[in-house]
């Protein structure tokens, strides 16, 4: 078999991890040139970045790799179909070589090296290491990168190991390690820095690290104080305004950010613009917590405020707290083409990993695009009605003053939420509404003119979809809370009017705040906490650690210890509806707080005459419609009766174990 039809005929390997070496993939061996055997592998192209890094990840030699040649062709060109051509060379070497500065050692003619005499624990990183691999991306197989691996130990021209623990002349200098810090390491100090915290604190705090543990033990540890300093100032010389012009400034940042960026549509005259920002490790979150999970969509942050609202994508990490995987930008008056969006999200947690696969996927507006996201994303849609839920209750105790109509228009409201989700309830039910409330005139006015004209998708909504819990609806209230305390703090309100200051500080200090809540050495900052770094548990969580002895029913009421001051209670009204009302300070604003939940699982427990949650009533009508099932499919219905029945158990036995 020829050369390259041999190679064109092997298979594409694309390990399931975030990150892969040379010892996750199988290796072939061809001719090469001047009758040499080459090693090598097809990855997918867009994995290289990948394999880069699993091979900087080497325990026995670690080390890092640049790219010491480089050649691409200009993308307008046209190519022959050659079986042999490239559309890009890369040559990647280890960073400490391929020159050997050291007595005895060979350098390049174009390259200079100082002979200034260094100190002993930093002498010159460069000892000759002859490791490197190639990569080639071909013509004929553009989206398929070649990796020919020869040179895969990490020894000097002489055969010896050159650095690495195994290098017994590394010992004590930093050729003991990798030359660079670690992506964790810099991502913690650049988050740290964007929250304030200083330069001296961050150092000392690390120092301290390094002395509990025995001593420096990897290159994180060698971190240097010029090394923080130079990325403050990097921080404080960067600005979000680009260009007088907002999406030139935008488009610029774009440019200088494309692993950040997985899609970008500038404005023309048949689509307008929308921007989708993930990180790095956004892109790790969405595939750590998402696989066989939830997706949930936070749609139109900061339609008040924000020239472009904010459309969230979010995952339940292990704490089931809400963590940002993606941002989407895009006008308020824009019918955006979810689909493209949709799809080149999909198109990039699959080519990190093809086994990743969503269970579900809640939307909290009636009007998402449903059938966009059962054909991308091929799951099950379930519904939030944390929004509306948010909605009727802010403007409930805004609008209306007098308590007793507070109470009937929210057990009214929560009563018509149910009926419509147990399939039974219409329009009229909002008309009857009206009349019969219709003394609250200021709330009814909102109501007429904001919801009344959408209720008919709600309606059909409710209907048609499962519904998300209330834990997830407390996670979802508890990340819209925290990004409005860490993106909508701004002295001057004028820069709300510009996508390039909401991406640089999307990108920066919002990044950096969700990073630093799953950091389990953040404690050691308490004098730096701002409102915006407290993350905490969210309301379903909280209200699990309180006791039922601290709950007790008075008629229409009930009554909650408060657990920071036994002294104070609180109080709920209309206990066990979703839309109870409480006196605490969270519920005052159009929260979901502890106390409401609390009491309404009690109601529920004790058999109390209350209205059942509404994913509660829309699980029991899927329960009866699975049930009357036609005899025909008789197989079907029993498999998904038992399913059902133990899921059932599963959450009975979940509930049971939280009390």
């Amino acid at each position: 078999m020829a050369r390259w039809d041999e190679i064109l005929s092997l298979p594409v390997q694309n390990p399931p991890m975030l990150e892969f070496s040379a010892a996750d993939l199988v290796w072939s061996k061809v001719q090469g040139w001047r009758g040499n055997i080459d090693r090598v592998a097809l990855i997918p192209y867009a994995r290289v970045d990948d394999f880069v890094k699993g091979e900087s990840s080497n325990k026995d030699c670690p080390t890092s790799f640049h790219v010491e040649a480089r050649r691409k062709r200009p993308r307008e060109r046209t190519y022959k179909p050659k079986v042999d051509g490239t559309l890009e060379y890369i040559l990647y070497w280890c960073s400490f070589g391929p020159d050997d500065p050291r007595e005895g050692g060979v350098i390049r003619p174009s390259r200079v090296y100082t002979t200034k005499k260094r100190n002993a624990g930093r002498p010159n990183t460069k000892t000759g290491c002859t490791c490197h691999f190639i990569v080639k991306r071909l013509i004929a197989e553009s989206s398929v990168a070649l990796i020919i691996y020869n040179q895969d130990k990490h020894v000097d021209k002489k055969g010896l190991p050159c650095h690495g623990p195994q290098d017994k002349k590394a010992a004590g200098t930093r050729a003991m390690f990798a030359p660079y810090i670690s992506e964790d390491l810099r991502l913690r100090v650049l988050s740290l820095l964007h929250v304030g915290v200083s330069v001296e604190t961050i150092m000392q705090r690390h120092k301290e690290l390094v002395e509990r543990q025995g001593g420096p033990c990897n290159r994180d540890d060698l971190l240097t104080d010029r090394y923080v300093r130079r990325q403050e100032l990097n921080i404080r010389r960067s600005t979000y305004e680009l260009d007088p012009d907002d999406m030139v400034s935008t488009g610029m940042w774009v440019d200088s950010h494309r692993s950040s960026v997985f899609f970008y549509e500038e404005f023309s005259n048949s689509e307008p613009f929308t921007l989708g920002i993930q990180t790095e490790w956004q892109l790790q979150q969405m595939i750590r917590f998402g696989n066989r999970s939830l997706l949930v969509s936070s749609s139109r942050f900061g339609t008040s405020k924000l020239k472009y609202p904010l459309h969230s994508l979010l995952v339940f990490n292990s704490d089931n707290r809400a963590v940002p995987v993606a941002w989407i930008i895009a006008p308020r008056f824009a019918n955006t083409d979810t689909y493209r969006w949709m799809r080149a999200l999909y198109n990039r947690v699959q080519t990190k990993d093809p086994s990743w696969r969503l269970a579900g996927f809640i939307v909290d507006d009636p009007l998402a695009d449903i059938l966009t996201i059962r054909d991308v994303f091929q799951c099950s849609v379930l519904l939030s009605f944390w929004r509306a839920r948010y909605s009727w209750h802010k403007n409930l105790l805004k609008r209306c003053q007098e308590t007793e109509m507070r109470l009937e228009i929210s057990k009214q409201l929560g009563q018509i939420a149910n009926t419509i989700c147990s399939g039974n309830g219409t329009m009229g039910m909002f008309e009857d509404f009206i009349d019969a409330c219709g003394s609250a005139s200021d709330f009814m006015d909102y109501f007429k003119a904001v919801w009344h004209p959408r209720m008919g998708v709600w309606i059909t909504a409710l209907k048609t979809l499962l519904i998300a819990s209330h834990e997830t609806s407390a996670a979802m209230e508890f990340y819209h809370r925290q990004l409005k305390l860490r993106l909508l703090n701004e002295k001057d309100s004028e820069v709300y009017q510009r996508a390039d200051w909401l991406v640089h500080k999307l990108g920066t200090k919002v990044h950096a705040y969700f990073w630093l809540d799953d950091y389990s050495e953040k404690e050691h900052f308490a004098r730096y906490k701002k409102e915006e770094w407290v993350s905490g548990l969210t309301s379903w969580q909280k209200s699990l650690t309180i006791p039922g002895s601290d709950v007790s029913f008075e008629g229409r009421c009930a009554r909650v210890v408060d657990q920071l001051d036994r002294d104070k209670v609180h109080v709920v009204w209309n206990p066990g509806s979703q839309l109870a009302l409480c006196d605490c300070d969270l519920a005052e604003i159009g929260n979901l707080c502890e106390h409401v939940f609390k009491v309404m699982k009690l109601s529920r427990d004790n058999g109390s005459d209350t209205e059942p949650s509404v994913c509660m009533a829309k699980f029991r009508r899927v329960l009866i419609e699975t049930l009357r099932c036609p005899p025909y499919d008789s197989l079907e219905r029993d498999h998904a009766t038992s399913l059902v029945l133990f899921v059932q158990q599963q959450l009975s036995s979940l509930s049971n174990s939280k009390q």
